[in-house]
């Protein structure tokens, strides 16, 4: 029994890392994510750090899974929503993903357009963590394609979110508003089938 009760709180402490480390990154990029700062926000000391992770980069890459999975959940929830309102599966990812919410919370969103530009200048481990987000955010935007819509067109339609999603948390929360619309808005009118628009 106390075996177990150790397991389960290494298990708690290690999910609060997750999380710690998961909101750092999005929120300060991977430079943001030192293991003091980690381990202070999840409430535990800096020296238990490696009973959960041989090193800092393993903890990232593990983080960006992490936050991807999150992000996965809130989108999806997001879509479901929508989808009861009799959105198209394309409206509704575009609707969730480019939403005045998600580009005001860069540290609980998407991993990908946080992160987008320092991908390519990390450790291995961490590119092939972010590498994974990236196919995962295509993948899913693959998967509400309308009929007739090329599967590759998931990657353009994709970069497109990604790169709107930037550059709206860079302008003034009107501005970035208005991009996102247009950029839902031209994405529904060239891919969505036209009963869904």
């Amino acid at each position: 029994m106390a075996t177990e009760q150790k397991a389960n709180r290494k298990e708690a402490s290690h999910e609060r890392i997750l999380e710690a480390a998961a909101r750092a990154i999005r929120r300060s990029g991977y430079a943001g994510a030192s293991v003091a700062e980690v381990m202070k926000e999840a409430g535990l000391t800096h020296g238990g750090f490696y009973a959960h992770f041989p090193s800092r980069d393993a903890m990232v890459a593990e983080a960006i899974d992490h936050a991807g999975a999150q992000n996965t959940d809130s989108i999806g929830r997001r879509m479901t929503t929508l989808a009861r309102r009799g959105a198209s599966p394309l409206r509704s990812l575009l609707e969730a993903y480019l939403s005045e919410a998600h580009m005001q919370s860069p540290d609980g969103g998407c991993v990908v357009a946080a992160l987008g530009s320092e991908m390519a200048r990390q450790p291995e481990i961490v590119r092939e963590a972010s590498c994974r987000r990236v196919k995962a955010l295509v993948e899913r935007v693959r998967s509400v394609l309308p009929e007739g819509v090329p599967a590759a067109e998931a990657a353009v339609i994709a970069s497109t979110m990604v790169g709107a999603l930037q550059m709206a948390r860079a302008m003034d929360p009107k501005e970035g508003r208005a991009l996102l619309e247009a950029n839902r808005e031209t994405l529904l009118r060239r891919y969505d089938a036209p009963a869904n628009i």
